[in-house]
């Protein structure tokens, strides 16, 4: 189909009016018996949904160009010649040409079919690639620079208000499965699964083991202020469904990506995009075809990357001939794709233009091949599948301002429950035959003993809780056993009810034993919310445990949310520097706005120090000398977490891993003589957490942190520039810290940690066969100490702040280590920068841990 641009849409309905109202009357009578086949008369509408459609050219018998293009879904046409045949044509759908006669002329019913990127038909092949001597020789940097300068945004933003929908498909199958594989011993009273397998392209068999649909409609405003919601109003799963660990990492799995952007986010990592600006510089580019597309005339430009080890994609891109828009594209991954657990990556996307400047989504498919060990082709592995259809647009309608208020029965869970009937309506395509059985395969499968207990041991290495019967969980498991100076081996026993993903209450209780002071510690802390909409929630905790006060600075007032005890199995020199802490608290939250959190902590502690001998918290107040702090406060903090996304709603949710900043400005007000309290004082607190996606470069993770204590307290109220004195990996810490070696009343850190994705050691012959991806950090801190605050300790003189200099540190690390696809391991190497004459330091030190990710 033609490209009709807005001035030539606009001359064609001048001319159309003008020829209505200038043609006389008395030569239309005259003529009436042959006007009766030269014009015509109907309406045109979408044959799926059989709504209206505007923008049509209409040509007449064997014309090249429209005689009309229509402005609303009902059409007048008429010719000086006899019509007898019409052909209809609009973008993104495919042409309909019906033929005219005097006694079908007048109510003509057409109704177009929207039209795929498979749907392309070839007109024009060429050979071979081409070689150039520079990049201006290639035709298809001509192509693309028209793009460039055609750039186009999502058309959304342009109107005032819009409207549409999503039908969007999750499904998992476990793929390259063979006759051996299904005869193991594990599927022993499973093999009827088999029953619903099916082939797949490759030959092999393919079995769904999770399918979710899900419809989405979306109400948005640009003017005269923004706003926007995205609310889900149906939904069928099938699978693991009360798994939270495929509920997360389905959810966790999948981006939103603009073609035209020059970074696509992949697993928050950055591919180059084959449109972007400096696509040259990534990826060679070959001029191949000139096809047709849903009636529009493109051309085909194959791209492949210059090196095949780097995160870059291979392709097709459609673009339109006249207005130099993308069509369509496919992207499809390396062979050497390095990125954890994933051997392959393939996405198709359709676009909509309806004008100059702008592009609408049409249809969005995305496929991950997943193995957890070998990238060979063949080996067993999952294929993760989503794809997307937008439809319904409307624009520049008045929409209801409670459309964009979130609604109480929202959160409810038969709000998204619909029939069968619905499902039919909703699909834009019948679910295939292996679609079907899935729904009916799990069925069968969760009344099987057998794979129940594998759903639990799954759920139970994802969740840290073993569920010991209904409602009660034992955990978390890997808490079980730990270590420190004070009490030398530790275990520790754990307990919490759960009945769903969506519980609205909670009660967690814990009880520890130290083999070496023989004292029992424990914590038990019940929460409860109101209701999913605003979460209005709650709770009330206590504790007597031991704690490192000297991990953390924003830490959290909760018995849930901080840190018990320090335990350490290896660890450069011992940790004395312990207390031990009892603890009462109250609080309460609630959720105003989506992902902003307003709570208030009140808090009621003593705190000692659990090794007096050797790390000494006494202090002077009013002349007497006091061993234990008695300290009641408040706190009230702000928690933002804008463009967060969770997979539950209940009282504890999980949030999938994306590029949302963390914003939390907290304010704490300790109350003398509140149940004994011994200080008054105000402490203020700011902490920023935010990935970055730098292009090609890789990611940064910046960790801001600022506070002051703006009244004199002890060394148990003050700030404590956190250290890691463990050889394994602890986020925001000083690596070559020691524990209270820096303190401070008002402090500032920066953390700063970017990850290359390998672009280094890519270029090292051997090494990048390795696949190891580099990382460097580089962490400061600056502070000050008053004289005040330090003559309240008894051994105040000990202690100072970062004030004659910012203390640094900096590194680098290798990630990605392990075998096949199961690259779970790093290490870290770090120096001190400064501050190097100080007693019993560390200059160089050597971190390492797992970190399960992409």
């Amino acid at each position: 189909m033609l490209f009709v641009c807005a001035n030539c849409l606009k001359n064609r309905m001048m001319l159309n009016n003008n020829l209505k109202h200038n043609i006389l009357f008395f030569f239309l009578f005259f003529t009436g018996f042959v006007c009766a086949q030269n014009k015509a008369s109907g309406k045109i509408v979408d044959a799926k949904n059989k709504k209206e459609i505007s923008k049509v050219d209409i040509f007449i018998n064997n014309d090249t160009n429209p005689t009309l293009t229509t402005t609303s879904g009902s059409f007048a046409i008429q010719s000086d010649s006899i019509i007898h045949k019409l052909k209809f044509s609009r973008k993104n759908y495919a042409a309909e040409t019906l033929e005219i006669t005097p006694e079908n002329a007048e109510n003509i019913f057409v109704q177009l079919s929207q039209a795929k990127v498979s749907d392309i038909q070839e007109i024009v092949i060429t050979s071979g690639k081409s070689k150039y001597k520079n990049k201006k020789e290639n035709p298809a940097y001509a192509i693309m620079q028209k793009v460039w300068g055609h750039k186009r945004n999502n058309g959304l933003e342009k109107f005032d208000t819009y409207s549409y929908k999503e039908y969007e498909k999750t499904q998992f199958d476990l793929n390259n499965l063979d006759s051996a594989f299904m005869k193991k011993k594990i599927f022993k009273k499973l093999d009827f699964i088999f029953d619903y397998a099916d082939s797949t392209a490759s030959g092999r068999l393919g079995l769904p083991i999770f399918l979710n649909e899900a419809v989405y409609e979306n109400y948005g405003k640009n003017r005269p202020d923004k706003d926007s919601k995205r609310t889900l109003v149906a939904q069928k799963t099938s699978g693991f469904q009360d798994n939270q660990v495929i509920t997360v990492s389905a959810k966790n799995l999948y981006r939103d990506i603009n073609i035209y952007d020059n970074t696509l986010n992949y697993f928050d990592i950055g591919f180059q995009s084959p449109v972007g600006t400096d696509g040259f510089s990534t990826y060679d580019y070959t001029l191949t075809d000139t096809i047709s597309i849903r009636g529009e005339k493109a051309f085909q430009i194959r791209y492949q990357p210059k090196r095949k080890d780097i995160l870059a994609f291979q392709g097709n891109l459609y673009i339109d001939t006249d207005t130099y828009a993308v069509l369509g594209a496919t992207l499809k991954s390396t062979q050497k794709i390095n990125v954890n657990f994933v051997n392959s990556v393939y996405t198709q996307l359709e676009y909509d233009n309806p004008d100059d400047a702008t592009f609408l989504p049409k249809k969005l498919v995305t496929e991950f091949e997943m193995s957890p060990f070998s990238k060979k082709k063949g080996s067993k592995s999952i294929i993760a599948k989503r794809s997307v259809d937008y439809s319904d647009y409307q624009f520049n309608k008045p929409l209801d301002p409670n459309v964009f208020k979130r609604k109480e029965e929202e959160f409810d869970d038969k709000f998204v429950e619909k029939d069968d009937s619905y499902w039919v309506k909703a699909r834009p395509d019948t679910l295939s035959k292996a679609e079907q059985g899935v729904y009916k395969m799990l069925d069968q499968l969760q009344q099987t003993p057998k794979f129940n207990r594998m759903v639990k041991l799954v759920e139970t290495l994802g969740s840290r809780y073993y569920n010991a019967f209904k409602g009660i969980d034992i955990g978390p498991i890997f808490s079980i056993y730990g270590r420190n100076e004070v009490e030398g081996d530790r275990i520790r026993l754990g307990a919490r009810t759960y009945f769903g993903l969506n519980d609205p209450w909670r009660v967690q209780f814990y009880t520890a034993y130290g083999f070496k002071d023989q004292q029992v510690k424990y914590g038990v802390e019940a929460r409860y919310m109101f209701n999913r909409l605003n979460r209005f929630m709650i709770g009330a905790g206590t504790s007597r445990d031991i704690v490192q006060l000297g991990g953390q600075l924003t830490s959290g007032d909760g018995v849930a949310s901080r840190s018990l005890s320090s335990s350490t199995f290896f660890a450069r020199g011992e940790n004395i520097s312990l207390s031990s802490v009892n603890q009462t608290s109250v609080f309460a939250a609630i959720e105003p706005w989506k992902n902003i959190q307003f709570r208030v902590d009140g808090v009621m502690q003593s705190i000692k120090s659990a090794i007096p001998e050797k790390f000494n918290l006494m202090y002077y107040q009013n002349g007497q000398l006091r061993q234990t702090v008695n300290d009641s406060h408040i706190t009230f903090s702000i928690i933002a977490k804008p463009g967060a996304k969770f997979s539950q709603t209940g009282i504890d949710r999980y949030q999938a891993r994306n590029l949302a900043p963390t914003i939390v400005l907290r304010y704490t007000r300790g109350i003398e003589g509140l149940f004994n309290a011994d200080f008054n004082y105000d402490k203020l607190q700011f902490m920023l957490y935010k990935p970055f996606l730098l292009g090609t470069l890789g990611k940064t993770i910046v960790n801001f942190e600022a506070g002051k204590n703006f009244n004199t307290v002890p060394l148990a109220l003050q700030n404590i520039i956190p250290a890691n004195l463990s050889y394994g990996l602890a986020p925001n810490t000083f690596s070559q810290l020691n524990y209270y070696e820096f303190v401070a009343d008002a402090y500032t850190t920066l953390h700063l940690e970017h990850h290359f994705n390998g672009k280094i050691l890519s270029y090292i012959p051997l090494i990048k066969k390795l696949k190891f991806r580099e990382i460097a950090f580089i962490r400061a801190a600056y502070g000050s100490l008053s004289d005040a605050s330090k003559a309240i300790n008894v051994e105040g003189f000990k202690y100072s702040a970062p004030n004659e200099h910012i203390y640094y540190e900096y590194g680098f690390g290798i990630e990605n280590i392990g075998i096949g696809n199961l690259r779970i391991f790093r290490v870290d190497f770090n120096w001190r920068g400064n501050y190097l004459d100080r007693p019993d330091i560390s200059k160089f030190g050597v971190k390492a841990g797992f970190q399960v990710g992409f």
